[in-house]
């Protein structure tokens, strides 16, 4: 399966896309919601960083603490 991950920056909390930067990864369709988020998140350099995770049925949303940015994943 086929994920793109969207990180952009953030103003009063809302998706500001001033900037943005895309990726693209495969995994396959049994992945775990866990494996997809270290995926995503090792490509944009997050790794480590707590987050709060959105699960909206095809996309995972996450926010960093204490960062104004924002990661889209969907499938």
């Amino acid at each position: 399966m086929k994920y793109q991950v969207e990180v952009t920056d953030t103003f009063g909390g809302e998706a500001n896309y001033s900037w943005v930067r895309r990726y693209e990864f495969e995994a396959p369709e049994d992945a775990t919601r866990r494996s997809i988020i270290t995926k995503a998140k090792r490509m944009a350099g997050w790794t480590g960083a707590r987050c709060r995770v959105e699960d909206m049925g095809d996309m995972y949303t996450l926010q960093p603490q204490g960062e104004c940015q924002v990661m889209f994943i969907t499938y």
